[in-house]
């Protein structure tokens, strides 16, 4: 869940505590490789289960 923005990153918080800090930089988008950690590092949960909350 989107918990606020400090400088150019959206902290988002999660119910069990974890905290994920994605960059936010207007006009750029965010590399393969860091989604990539994000899914699997952050989120804890495959690509497939990662796509099916974004469609």
């Amino acid at each position: 869940m989107y918990s606020h923005t400090t400088g150019s990153h959206m902290i988002y918080r999660h119910p069990d505590g974890r905290i994920l800090s994605i960059p936010h930089h207007s006009g750029e988008e965010i590399g393969p490789g860091l989604i990539n950690k994000i899914i699997k590092q952050d989120l804890k949960i495959s690509r497939e289960e990662f796509l099916k909350h974004v469609k």
